[in-house]
């Protein structure tokens, strides 16, 4: 906590005030305000920090007023603090709340209260009752199936089967498709319901363009049809690179519904990357545009494609319906892709029902050998976002939901689903997340929930592109794919009244998160309150196994088997071998591998520490050490091996990306560490992914080794991590 050299709220005087840069008048308002909230609540009770939260800070106070507050409140407080708390009024009116009041006595006994004390007991009823909790979820997201499932939860009993897939089988014997369920008129929604915003970077002054449902499921079965019309077999997989934008969004929805499998590719990769994506997955055609626009730039990305090698692509032009350049033989133009069907606009395209194991999106998360884990989610996958969504961020009717991301990212399938399958709508800005036009896009689309990782809020914070800009329709933040800092965090929340931040931690094979937070809980700042919902965690001590529940440790994390949408397959490895082999028993189950470091700590919230493995988190994106170090070893000749560590600054927040360097010559100093920084920059840049960047440089004389040779990146971390706190990095 970084409190200690601040004061205690009944300490502070005007003119401590003042010397923020705040005139006499209003500091001695503030004073006077600040004084009755103590005489009322005392100088350090959760309740002094709502009021003051609530009543005084506003996003144009300095932000430095806003740490005195919160610091100088929860001064002796100890760890983990409430930046939140929820208003028990409030909380009834959530989606859980509102269930937990009609039916909070069925499935709790006498012991249900109200929906914040009693939430971590249904939490845990969500992990003892599957069939019962997954039962009552899926029929508040209005989900049909065209063949109802026998059960909800079949476990493996026979030791083969378990073997094979320890997470039991979900829904088996349904068959169902979730871009239909996404189009499909309900209780929840009617066709003049708006169910995309989105303005384009340039066009910040315009009004927010919008499209009902009536109008997507017209373009969407369009987009099907003429899918048909390409000739695939049934169950193709057909790519799509191309940022997030309304097109991607309708063919996402088309190819599914057409009973085919997206592959998702991120529009920031390389042809390299692209390839090993599209042989791993075997696509048949991809999905791309000419050119991204980012402000006055224009970024090729039909070329990466076809540098690729890919199979079939159909090109959206960025302007307009000219191309900037000519299409490669076989390859279609969108709006010769779209002619196929063009006789077909506005009949009802009929979805493909297909059984729940099969598979609906492939998707990549980088492993530790250096290709991809091919990771794909099976059609139970969506409802587990959009339950998670419905759980814990509170989404539903009504709701306008941002979350700057790609499709080629978990978060890409997620927003669609988590929006759409909960009757709200998905908020898109097709540019930048980092200029101050999507603060204003936040503004005028009236965003509810707004979705971040914590590298685009420190560039917010550090260039204060918000400033201006009213985002009071905020309901709350959600945070993902990093580890977050406190003050960054607090300056998010000061940016809409001092909403909470749902801190939100999963993974592509789970289709959404293991560990989050709740608007029936107080929320932490860089801290997760509960288990995700139908999901159990557990800290392994320094002997492999689970510590005691409810017990503060550290360690690494694993889970409980039995998760709702978890993946049961990997395309290019042993799906056992990854997440189950080598894993400890709990209660005769197996647990499920994570990789993360967690802590649980003395008042039951979890912090994250990155990763247990040799993968990194970079800006949100999993990158095995193994291809950079590839990358970096071949950049000079005077380099003889390199690792590639990410390491957490002191101050909380994202991983460095640092590169230890062990040279040929090693008596030799002379070497520029930073044109050497410089250089494997611009290597992992181009070769890699544009959004990484390599923070430092470090010359070591060897590199610490196992017995068998392989390189200890731990204990390099570790290294690092200490030189960094004492400040010699």
């Amino acid at each position: 906590m970084a409190s200690l050299h601040y004061k205690a709220l009944d300490s502070i005087s005007v003119s401590d005030i003042e010397a923020l840069g705040i005139s006499s008048s209003i500091a001695l308002k503030l004073y006077e305000d600040i004084s009755e909230i103590i005489n009322t609540h005392g100088p350090s009770s959760p309740q002094t920090w709502t009021l003051l939260s609530k009543r005084l800070l506003h996003p144009l106070l300095p932000f430095s007023f806003h740490q005195m507050m919160y610091y100088g409140c929860f001064k002796d407080f100890g760890p983990d603090p409430p930046a939140w708390s929820p208003d028990p009024e409030a909380a009834m009116l959530t989606n859980v709340g509102q269930l937990l009041e009609r039916r909070g006595k069925e499935f709790l006994g006498s012991t249900y209260k109200d929906p914040i004390s009693s939430f971590s007991h249904f939490q845990e009823f969500s992990v003892s009752n599957p069939e019962v909790y997954w039962k009552t979820i899926l029929e508040e997201i209005s989900l049909s199936f065209s063949v109802p499932p026998q059960c909800i939860l079949s476990e493996n009993t026979s030791r083969e089967s378990s073997l094979a897939n320890p997470g039991g089988q979900w829904l088996p014997g349904a068959y169902v498709n979730p871009a239909k369920t996404c189009l499909t008129l309900n209780c929840k929604r009617t066709l003049d319901d708006v169910v995309i915003r989105w303005r384009d970077e340039g066009n910040d002054d315009m009004p927010v363009s919008s499209l009902t449902l009536e109008e997507l499921r017209s373009e969407v079965w369009l987009v099907a049809y003429a899918i048909n019309a390409l000739g695939l077999d049934r169950g193709s997989a057909i790519a799509i690179d191309m940022p997030m934008n309304v097109e991607s969004v309708i063919i996402y929805l088309a190819i599914v519904l057409a009973g085919h499998v997206v592959v998702s590719i991120a529009d920031s990769f390389a042809p390299l990357e692209i390839s090993t994506r599209l042989k791993i997955s075997e696509a048949k055609a991809i999905f791309t545009q000419d050119l991204i626009i980012r402000g006055d730039k224009s970024i090729p990305l039909y070329s990466r494609v076809v540098n690729a090698q890919a199979p079939m692509a159909i090109v959206i032009p960025t302007k307009g319906c000219s191309f900037s350049m000519n299409l490669r033989d076989g390859d279609i133009s969108w709006h010769d892709f779209l002619e196929k069907a063009t006789d077909l606009r506005g009949d009802e395209f009929a979805a493909v029902e297909q059984p729940v194991e099969a598979f609906t999106n492939i998707l990549f998360s980088s492993g530790t050998t250096g290709e991809p884990k091919a990771i794909p989610w099976t059609h139970v996958t969506p409802f587990k976002a959009a339950a998670d969504a419905w759980c814990h961020m509170d989404i539903r009717k009504g709701d306008i939901v941002a979350w700057p991301t790609n499709l080629g990212w978990m978060m890409g399938p997620w927003l669609v689903y988590a929006s759409l399958l909960n009757g709200a709508s998905i908020a898109l800005y097709n540019g930048s997340p980092l200029v101050s036009g999507f603060a204003k896009f936040v503004q005028d689309a009236r965003v509810t929930m707004l979705g971040v990782i914590p590298s685009i809020v420190r560039i917010w914070k550090s260039a204060n592109s918000t400033l201006g800009y009213d985002w009071s329709a905020i309901r709350c933040f959600a945070s993902t794919g990093e580890a977050s800092s406190v003050d960054e965090y607090l300056w998010l929340m000061g940016r809409a009244q001092y909403k909470p931040i749902i801190e939100y931690c999963g993974g592509t094979e789970i289709g959404g998160g293991f560990v989050s937070g709740s608007l029936l809980q107080p929320q932490s700042l860089a801290a997760f309150s509960t288990p995700a919902m139908g999901c159990s965690l557990f800290v392994l001590g320094d002997d492999g196994h689970p510590i005691p529940q409810n017990v503060p440790g550290m360690g690494e994390l694993a889970l409980g088997p039995l998760m709702f949408g978890a993946s049961s397959t990997l395309l290019n490895a042993d799906h056992y071998n990854v997440y189950f082999k080598g894993m400890p028993l709990w209660n005769g189950k197996i647990l499920r591998r994570h990789g993360d470091v967690f802590e649980r700590t003395s008042r039951g919230y979890y912090h994250a520490h990155g990763r247990a493995d040799d993968t990194m988190n970079l800006g949100g994106i999993k990158v095995s050490s193994v291809e950079i170090e590839r990358i970096c070893n071949a950049v000079d000749s005077n380099v003889l091996e390199t690792a590639a560590i990410g390491v957490p600054p002191p101050q909380g927040g994202p991983e460095q990306l640092v590169i230890a360097v062990v040279f040929k010559d090693s008596d030799d100093s002379t070497v520029d560490l930073d044109k050497l920084r410089i250089s494997f920059n611009s290597a992992v840049q181009k070769k890699l992914n544009p959004l990484f960047r390599v923070s430092h440089v470090v010359p070591c004389s060897s590199l610490p080794r196992t017995a068998t040779n392989k390189v200890m990146r731990r204990v390099l971390r570790q290294q690092l991590s200490q030189q960094d706190q004492n400040s010699k990095l």
